[in-house]
């Protein structure tokens, strides 16, 4: 059963790893033990949601304390300041997947970790901020935060 359950989410929980921890080797060591934890603990899985949500929330659990995000500052600022001008979102569909990827892996850790969560993994601003042990505004701002640095490494290339 072990087996068939690896197979079936590695890849997809690889590509998780890999979003929040850039180096392959990391994303391969931190899939490794998140698929050991789940294993160990199985027997306390609910069956309340699926196996697939409750893996990626050890995974991602698994990559953030990798990635020690505990030492990394994050600053609660003004929510009036969260607002995303239009401009910078009809900018982002005009570039390509790539750039996208290019200038995302240049953030700092913590930007990475919040716009991954938040863009590719699907999370809300409250269950960021639970994952991370942060507020909702932080999460916001440090999101938004994110997608102007973003945007301006995106003009740069």
């Amino acid at each position: 059963m072990q087996y068939q359950l690896y197979a079936l989410y590695a890849d997809a929980m690889f590509a998780v790893c890999l979003r929040l921890l850039k180096k392959k080797e990391d994303a391969e060591d931190v899939l490794q033990e998140s698929f050991i934890d789940a294993f160990k603990h199985l027997k306390t899985f609910k069956f309340d949601s699926s196996f697939g949500y409750w893996l990626k929330r050890i995974v991602i659990h698994k990559s953030i304390n990798h990635l020690n995000l505990k030492s990394i500052p994050m600053v609660d600022v003004d929510p009036q300041n969260t607002w995303v001008q239009e401009e910078e979102d009809h900018y982002f569909s005009s570039v390509t997947v790539d750039q996208v990827k290019t200038g995302m892996n240049a953030l700092p850790v913590g930007y990475r970790t919040i716009m991954s969560l938040y863009l590719f993994e699907g999370y809300d601003h409250v269950e960021i901020g639970e994952i991370l042990n942060i507020s909702t505004s932080t999460s916001k701002s440090q999101y938004h935060r994110a997608k102007k640095r973003l945007l301006h490494q995106l003009s740069d290339i």
